[in-house]
């Protein structure tokens, strides 16, 4: 059996970020809420604890109906927290994604139907309403989602209209970046505005010919040659992968089982590169077979981001053309981490 071998090609290139890609601007942030709900229509697969009795009891008194919990013994229903996010500025009759987890000793709570919940914030106040057909996670039956399954109802006041002043907070602590930022600021602006306070923090005064928003887009706009890591999210229960278009990869090889992962970096100037021809960036190699199945490979759609920075996305880009599963792309992930291979934190959610 042959190995597939993949090869990306390192230009030398000046890999640079923007000021929003490392700082949040205070007091534009998400905001965390919760709720506790009924859910019914289970398959049999809910559960039959005395709280999720009560609950449908204390549901059926509200709707005139009087029965005691001990005589109800349906396992269609089951008791869940409901959790969401409430993003910035968020306005009302806005949608938002739901997070249902069961509390009781249900099995299943896949395709249940959730009863209108209220969800609050850590003020007691309700700011959404949530309703809607649950979808269960794969692995995990007793979790789901509800998208677009809450309607906003109550905003937060928060207006950035009237604000002569915006703060920026660095992702990490580094006073390098920190001094780095203050001086890109004041030299974009020509004058002084900006001011590192701290080794995270940056106050910047807003000039009174220009509104906030604008202020805002000009600022988390301003290129920095820094590297400070962005963040790759993997949940290997859920076999998914979150990473940013351009979180690059040092050059390093990496040989598995069923492929060889090489990372190469290439001093070729522009007419080098074009002379290179159509397979330049990728060697594949012929007659291809991981496991048992033969793999067709198309190599003009197969081609990595030769004259630029190679990225984790053109990574599993190409291990899917490579028909490799999602397993050999998050292990082989975790091994380029641990190897500094890659730019960005790699963190993994349980």
């Amino acid at each position: 059996m042959k190995k597939v071998i993949l090869s990306l090609l390192l230009a030398l290139t000046v890999y640079g970020q923007t000021i929003k890609d490392i700082a949040n601007v205070v007091g534009i942030r998400e905001n965390q809420l919760i709720g506790h709900g009924l859910i019914v229509g289970l398959p049999g697969t809910g559960d039959k604890s005395q709280f999720t009795m009560q609950s449908l009891q204390n549901l059926l008194r509200n709707s005139y109906i009087k029965i005691p919990a001990s005589s109800i013994k349906s396992k269609n229903i089951a008791t869940v927290m409901v959790t969401a996010v409430l993003p910035p500025f968020a306005r009302q009759g806005d949608k938002i994604k739901l997070k249902i987890s069961s509390i009781g000793d249900a099995k299943s709570i896949d395709g249940g139907q959730l009863l209108l919940t209220q969800l609050k914030g850590v003020d007691g106040k309700v700011y959404a309403l949530a309703q809607g057909t649950i979808v269960a996670n794969n692995k995990i039956k007793t979790s789901g989602f509800i998208y677009d399954g809450a309607t906003v109802e109550n905003e937060l006041s928060y207006s950035l209209k009237d604000e002569k002043f915006i703060t920026l907070s660095l992702l990490k602590q580094d006073a390098t970046v920190a001094t780095l930022c203050e001086e890109k600021i004041n030299q974009e602006f020509g004058k002084k505005i900006a001011v590192a306070y701290d080794t995270r923090t940056i106050e910047i005064a807003k000039p009174s010919n220009i509104s906030t928003i604008r202020f805002i887009s000009k600022i988390q706009n301003i290129k920095l040659d820094t590297m400070m890591k962005k963040k790759i999210l993997i949940d290997p229960i859920k076999e998914v992968i979150i990473a940013g278009a351009d979180i690059t990869i040092n050059p390093v090889t990496i040989s598995r089982k069923k492929f060889t992962l090489r990372i190469k970096r290439s001093d070729l100037n522009d007419k080098d590169w074009k002379n290179k021809g159509k397979n330049k960036g990728v060697d594949i190699g012929d007659d291809v077979t991981i496991g048992n199945n033969a793999v067709e490979v198309d190599l003009d759609n197969a081609l990595i981001n030769t004259k630029q920075v190679p990225t984790i996305s053109d990574l599993m880009r190409s291990m899917k053309i490579m028909k490799l599963d999602i397993g050999e792309i998050i292990e082989t992930i975790k091994m380029l981490d641990s190897l500094d291979a890659i730019n960005a934190d790699v963190e993994i959610v349980r």
